[in-house]
């Protein structure tokens, strides 16, 4: 957490920095293009949970990467974007995750009374398109934005931590996560700040993933802060 912090002040830093400089050293380019490295943060939440499960404590997820901006009209405030990039979400609940001796993996819905740490962690390389509307001009480097989009995730990485009374146990590379995941994003904001939203279109289970008989199909959902470096 900390670490993470300590970027975004840094990031937060080095945009005002560039901007400064590229207003004093540079001449106007009526050609110019948003390329951005992004950097945010989000609380998770899952959708479409049984009754019985529940969230506890903060689960967070933390996004960087760099879009390629690719201006579509004349004035150049309406673009698409395509990026590369990586994310790590976790999200504290009840929901137990365990693995027998034929190597199947078990789930059970758990008391608050029956642990103390329960997290679930995935970490994705994702790829990012949007439709980009901004109030940008050649030398303005503050502006209002509006980017839409959808968002696919592959998870390289996962893992279950369980830690309770009388046992501790972690699972990595939980084969049950669908590791295609596929959803639609919003940021809205002014110069730096700007709010986020991710939207799950798919679950993060697949299908044969089984809870008290029936399939698992929770959607993840992320809001927070994303952050645009120039």
């Amino acid at each position: 957490m900390r670490l993470a912090l300590t970027v975004l002040i840094s990031l937060i830093f080095l945009q005002h920095n560039i901007g400064q400089n590229e207003i004093e050293t540079t001449s106007t380019d009526s050609l110019y293009r948003e390329d951005q490295f992004y950097f945010g943060i989000t609380y998770n939440l899952l959708t479409n949970m049984p009754n019985g499960m529940s969230q506890n404590g903060f689960s967070s997820g933390f996004h960087f990467g760099f879009i390629k901006d690719m201006p579509i009209n004349k004035n150049r405030n309406w673009a698409l974007g395509l990026g590369l990039g990586y994310s790590t979400n976790s999200i504290n609940q009840n929901l137990l995750i365990s693995k027998d001796q034929q190597g199947s993996f078990n789930y059970e819905l758990l008391g608050s009374s029956q642990f103390t740490k329960n997290k679930l962690s995935r970490h994705l390389f994702e790829v990012p398109f949007e439709l980009r509307w901004r109030t940008s001009t050649p030398d303005n480097y503050k502006f209002w934005r509006i980017y839409t989009g959808f968002k696919l995730g592959y998870v390289f990485a996962s893992n279950a931590k369980h830690k309770g009374s009388s046992q501790s146990n972690k699972i990595a590379n939980i084969e049950d996560f669908d590791k295609l995941q596929y959803g639609l994003t919003l940021s809205i904001g002014y110069n730096t700040w700007n709010a986020y939203m991710y939207y799950g279109l798919n679950s993060i289970f697949k299908k044969a993933a089984i809870l008290d008989g029936k399939p698992m199909d929770f959607r993840a959902v992320k809001v927070g802060l994303m952050f645009y470096v120039l």
